[in-house]
């Protein structure tokens, strides 16, 4: 199977344009506080430019549900990507939509399995999520093999291929480690990851 990539945090057509030449599976926008923060509306207008084979994906952090559905309806985004406390009900009525769901997980003691929630993927984040902090994925299972999972939190061109060897994820998310600067994305190092991920064997997870 071919590793899924997910770039995540992109604001500009020159940051869509680039993923989706350099072969990314899915794209990210933010809709929470951030500096990686853009409005549906931009959001939509992005989106229009994305092959439908490419997964648009609305991040959101603990927002209510009704501004998660309003977003993501007015964006035109096909999945939503969950941070937060959110229960199974929150999952079971954003599923009436049509989304495909994401649970984001931070790592933990405990072994997470997509689906517990209701959700399509789960992507599992460094202990502090969305610090862009490389963590130490060797320790121990990170998530059961086999299920639809993403691998985040620190990942850059020079070590997403360890991390991707050392722990067979079905997936990748990178966001701060394809920047220039914090919220300025860098379309070479975009490319560059992509190509680091997918080079030599591929994930089997």
């Amino acid at each position: 199977m071919t590793l899924f990539v997910k770039i995540c945090g992109l604001r500009t057509e020159q940051d869509v344009d680039t993923a989706v030449e350099a072969g990314a599976d899915a794209i990210g926008f933010v809709f929470s506080d951030s500096p990686r923060r853009i409005d549906p509306a931009t959001a939509a207008r992005l989106a229009a430019r994305i092959p439908e084979n490419v997964l648009t994906v609305g991040v959101f952090r603990r927002e209510p549900l009704e501004y998660v559905r309003s977003v993501a309806t007015e964006s035109g985004i096909g999945a939503v990507q969950l941070h937060g406390p959110e229960d199974r009900d929150y999952y079971a009525s954003l599923a009436t939509g049509g989304w495909t769901l994401i649970r984001a997980a931070a790592f933990g003691d405990s072994v997470p399995r997509c689906g517990e929630f209701g959700e399509d993927m789960l992507l599992l984040d460094a202990p502090v999520p969305g610090s862009g902090i490389a963590w130490d994925w060797s320790r121990k299972q990170v998530a059961a093999a086999g299920e639809k999972w993403l691998l985040a939190g620190g990942l850059t061109p020079e070590n997403v291929r360890e991390a991707v060897d050392v722990t067979r994820p079905w997936g990748v998310d990178v966001s701060s480690g394809v920047e220039a600067s914090r919220g300025v994305k860098d379309p070479t190092l975009i490319t560059a990851f992509v190509e680091a991920a997918r080079a030599g064997a591929p994930a089997a997870g």
